[in-house]
């Protein structure tokens, strides 16, 4: 008698070095976010955080890197550690270490900086990883298009529908949500960056070839005409 198949859901496994070091990070970060806004009334988030308004016209350059440390309260943060472990893990056991720390941080502070110039004169602060995070679901759904995730932890969808699912929301949002208190214009940017990263600076050499083979040919089928009439009208020199 044959078993039925099942559809296993794994993710995340040992975790790795990369991880670890911002899980770590992430978590010690928050801690010292809290501790200073209880014992001394300090908050971080002006300092650390991303506050377009002093990023553009103060020069703040280091914010849209630290934003991404600093989280809104103990949910925020322990959903962004569990999706940075569920996913991040395996892409990391992929492409190695470094690769993986580089990715991060191209899209997380890739994502802030769009955030800054878009946004140039708000004084609100963006904080969190979700911009990283969205790049990282990205090249999941990338790299293993067919593998099921758990929607909500409940409903199964291939990881390829499931970037194409968020990428929709987050597109949206960012056009009709503008003052949710979710920045999701920086969700979005997050992938769209992960996407040129991993897949659209091909194209994008793609294309700067293929305009510069078209202007060659232009040049040359240009420098023949001219070459040509020369021979045919040229007027005698005289001495």
């Amino acid at each position: 008698m044959q078993t039925p198949h099942r559809v296993q859901f794994t993710f995340g496994g040992p975790t790795t070095p990369a991880v670890k070091i911002l899980l770590i990070t992430t978590a010690a970060t928050f801690f010292l976010q809290a501790l200073t806004q209880r014992l001394f009334a300090f908050y971080l988030e002006p300092l650390l955080g991303l506050v377009p308004y002093l990023v553009t016209h103060r020069f703040f350059l280091w914010q849209p890197f630290t934003y991404l440390f600093l989280h809104g309260g103990v949910f925020h943060l322990l959903f962004n550690l569990l999706v940075l472990w569920m996913f991040g893990c395996e892409l990391e056991r992929v492409w190695g270490q470094r690769f993986f720390l580089k990715y991060f941080f191209v899209c997380g502070t890739g994502a802030g900086i769009v955030v800054a110039l878009l946004s140039s004169s708000s004084l609100v602060p963006t904080i969190g990883a979700s911009g990283a995070l969205y790049g990282v679901l990205l090249a999941y759904g990338l790299l293993f298009p067919n593998r099921q995730i758990l929607l909500w932890f409940v409903l199964p969808i291939r990881a390829k529908h499931f970037v194409l699912f968020i990428g929709a929301i987050a597109f949206y949002s960012t056009l009709t949500l503008p003052g949710s208190g979710i920045s999701h214009l920086a969700h979005l940017s997050g992938l769209l960056i992960g996407y040129l990263y991993l897949r659209g600076w091909g194209h994008v050499r793609q294309l700067h070839k293929h305009y510069l083979e078209w202007k060659l040919k232009r040049l040359k089928k240009r420098f023949r005409v001219i070459d040509g009439g020369d021979d045919q009208e040229k007027p005698p020199y005289v001495h």
